[in-house]
């Protein structure tokens, strides 16, 4: 399908577009500030409607077999590949990542899609050996019910599949609620879903800008039955406090605060692709990206220097055009806070090797600040932006010490080739995801979440799918 075949203006519920009201709001392109769709702002009423498709939906849904939800998951998942051009420019319209990521979001989307029609078979039960000689004890797994899936701007097509295909394949019906920056892709697969043959309400699409109402409802409301969310740790905390009236289950992907420690004994160059890939995808703005680069100081000069050679090559601009590497920032809010930083960090020592710059409204340049220091605001909060510090450490115990000072834990990464140190390192640092000599760690095969701050649950692999189950335990007595 054409781009422009894919954009619609209005949530899906039911099967169907649907507007509630007449209020409205502009998706805006963070690149250019040009308007490219006015949508309708359904707020809680359309969520609501939703809600109830889904719940009614689910009484039929949940009596499917995995392998007749695989089949049409399979469809689901070959639509999104066959419209991936189209796709990635809607979502780099959007929220402004380079064409090449995009499309590469599309793949690593589709890929949950597969992963979990697949899995969806095999969500085994057991038989418990007895222990009485007339009883017969057996466990089943079954869909918990209807899920609220809340979703952040920054990928927004990934994290709904990363959610939503492991709901579905375990029975469950959806509400996604995606954020308002980013509404459009959100509703471009759900078109996609209704072609792949999902029944009505199955799966629904709820657009409006009131984010703090829609929650509040898909927490309180007693037909949800879990809630899936990506986003910030404030915002987390409010969503577990809403939902406890209801005990809901609950899956948070939440805030980070990652460490990238390059040891002495580390492949320099090796370790600096790692800091690119890690550091600048979608501008720096994901949960999972190297928020303090911790170096050796014996090689410290060395990767600095380094580092501002490969980061001085890097293209900011918009990112339909070719060769770009650098997007711009989702808001007006996003520049200013990471100016804040840079601000904070110059006034305490920090010294700017490369960047520092706004550019245009929404741009800002890759930036490295060397002697950096724990007193410093990025040192203890996530910077979403491409702001780059370097501290300095003396030995490994230090470093794992500097890492692990924090609240956060979701994904943390480091460099060596001593086996010993990689093995006793990665058991020390308090991360739900460590690399080791990898700077690019998702996929659809392993699990994919944090500890402390940073969250509850897992996504993705074979543990993405355990928290849309319910655990049945079943007792067969005189036999």
């Amino acid at each position: 399908m054409k781009t422009s075949d894919l954009i619609f203006d209005r949530s899906f519920v039911e099967g169907e577009w649907k507007a509630q009201g007449e209020a409205k709001f502009e998706i805006i392109n963070p690149a250019n500030g040009e308007i490219i769709k006015t949508v309708n702002d359904g707020g809680i009423a359309i969520t609501d409607k939703a809600v109830d498709a889904a719940f009614l939906a689910f009484q039929s849904w949940k009596k499917t077999t995995a392998k007749y939800r695989a089949k049409i998951l399979e469809k689901w998942h070959d639509l999104i590949l066959d419209n991936k051009d189209a796709l990635a420019e809607i979502m780099t319209l959007e929220c402004g990542k380079p064409l090449k990521e995009s499309k590469g979001e599309v793949s690593y989307g589709a890929a949950f899609v597969k992963w979990f029609a697949e899995e969806g078979k095999r969500t085994y039960g057991d038989i418990i050996p007895t222990h009485s000689e007339d009883r017969r004890l057996i466990v089943i797994k079954q869909a918990v019910g209807v899920v609220g899936a809340i979703t952040p701007w920054n990928f927004p097509l990934a994290m709904i599949t990363r959610k939503v295909a492991p709901a579905l394949a375990a029975g469950c019906t959806v509400v996604i609620r995606p954020t308002e920056e980013s509404p459009l892709t959100a509703l471009a697969i759900a078109y996609l879903t209704k072609i792949a043959g999902f029944p009505p309400g199955v799966i629904n699409v709820v657009i409006g800008k009131d984010a703090a109402g829609m929650g509040k409802f898909l927490c309180e409301s007693e037909k949800v039955k879990k809630i899936s969310f990506t986003g910030s740790t404030r915002v987390g905390q409010i969503l577990m406090s809403q939902s406890s009236s209801t005990l809901k289950k609950l899956s948070l992907e939440l805030g980070g605060n990652a460490p990238f420690i390059v040891f002495d004994d580390a492949d320099i160059d090796k370790a600096i692709d790692g800091v690119i890939v890690s550091k600048f995808r979608n501008s720096g703005q994901t949960c999972v990206c190297a928020n303090r680069i911790l170096i050796h100081e014996k090689i410290y000069d060395q990767f600095s220097k380094k580092l501002v050679k490969v980061i001085s090559k890097l293209k900011v601009g918009n990112g339909m055009d070719k060769d770009v590497n650098i997007g711009p920032m989702i808001n007006i809010n996003a520049i200013k806070k990471i100016k804040g930083f840079l601000e904070d960090s110059i006034s305490k020592g920090g010294k700017i090797l490369i960047g520092g710059k706004i550019i245009g409204k929404y741009f800002f340049e890759p930036t490295v600040i060397s002697n950096a220091s724990l007193e410093m605001n990025f040192s203890k909060e996530e910077i979403f932006g491409p702001i780059v510090p370097l501290y300095k450490f003396s030995s490994d115990k230090q470093a794992v010490s500097m890492a692990n000072d924090t609240n956060y834990g979701l994904a943390s990464y480091f460099y060596s080739q001593n086996v010993s140190r990689c093995w006793r390192v990665a058991e020390e640092l308090e991360y739900g995801m460590v690399g080791i000599n990898e700077g690019l760690i998702s996929t659809e095969v392993a699990p994919f979440g944090g500890i402390k701050f940073s969250g509850i649950g897992r996504e993705g692999s074979k543990y993405g799918i355990e928290d849309y189950l319910d655990v049945k335990y079943m007792c067969f007595g005189n036999i």
